[in-house]
């Protein structure tokens, strides 16, 4: 980014400030939940683009709140022990072995990588899985078959959020941090879960109440049948799409969570390519669609 900077006269880099001034000042104060995952996650320039654009979001006073998967993360760490990562209708099936391996993984590695990369950036980056402050409270996932409801398939630590307690992520944004989440929650008995990261963050910027929700993902957004690009919709147009086939396969489970949150008041959700140089930043502060918006209508 700074060899393109050098490249700009400072006039034009005047007018670019000035041309993000209105949506600075239309989402200051406000929170925004970012599901980080994708190209952006593996590539080291796209990363360092993440990081520069949650810590300008912070500077510029919005709230980001991250988080995070790592399913290639997770897989890679599973082949070095010999064991293949094993899926049913698109959930990972999660022994207490693989339980294991996930934890240490997205609480471990992915996030403090995560957090380094934020803080190198200039902000402060705080990691926090369920367990801290009794954030994601969850229960076991009883998945019905897609073909027959009647029977069930046990995959195994896989939960579904019971409650979320925002109580530490607003203290934490309340104290200029900026939160990173690992989308693993607890049970009663102390168990741990592994839980769908876009659910996650779906439940999540619902609880928070958040003005946008950004599911930054390894495709342009939703397309249509002619491959193009579809920068707005609504929950009517998108059960029409998901009626003719043209939504399905893993978007339906991505779309699901982003039109849940949209319904309970998320005021926009964006579907938001990853793989595009601060992609989110160009997203939330200009009139330049990298994605697909959707919103209760």
């Amino acid at each position: 980014m700074t060899d393109t900077l050098q490249t700009i006269a400072p006039r034009d880099k005047a007018e670019i400030l000035a041309q993000a001034l209105p949506y600075i000042r239309k989402f200051h104060g406000k929170t925004i939940v970012i599901k980080y995952g994708g190209n952006a996650m593996t590539d080291p320039e796209l990363q360092a683009d993440f990081a520069e654009d949650v810590v300008l979001l912070k500077l510029v006073g919005m709230n980001p709140v991250v988080v995070h998967g790592g399913g290639p993360q997770i897989e890679a760490a599973l082949g070095r022990l010999g064991k293949k990562g094993h899926f049913i209708q698109g959930m990972r099936v999660t022994d207490a072995e693989t339980m294991e391996v996930v934890e240490w993984v997205l609480a471990g590695e992915v996030q403090q990588d995560i957090v380094g990369l934020i803080n190198q950036a200039g902000g402060k980056a705080v990691g926090l899985t369920g367990r801290d402050g009794a954030l994601m409270r969850a229960r076991k996932l009883r998945m019905k078959d897609h073909a027959d409801p009647a029977l069930e398939h046990d995959v195994g630590q896989v939960g579904e959020i019971v409650s979320i307690d925002p109580s530490v992520v607003k203290a934490l944004q309340d104290d200029a941090f900026i939160p990173v989440i690992s989308p693993i929650g607890f049970g009663e008995n102390n168990e741990s879960y592994n839980i769908n990261a876009d659910l996650v963050a779906s439940k999540l910027a619902t609880v928070l109440q958040a003005e946008k929700l950004m599911l930054l993902t390894n495709i342009p957004g939703v397309l249509n049948k002619a491959g193009e690009l579809l920068t707005e919709l609504t929950s009517r147009e998108i059960d029409v799409l998901i009626a003719d086939g043209t939504i399905s396969g893993g978007m339906l489970p991505k779309i699901a969570g982003a039109l849940d949150a949209a319904k309970a008041g998320v005021h926009a959700v964006h579907i938001v390519d990853g793989r595009v140089p601060h992609a989110m930043l160009l997203e939330i502060l200009s009139d330049q669609a990298f994605g697909t918006m959707i919103s209760n209508g």
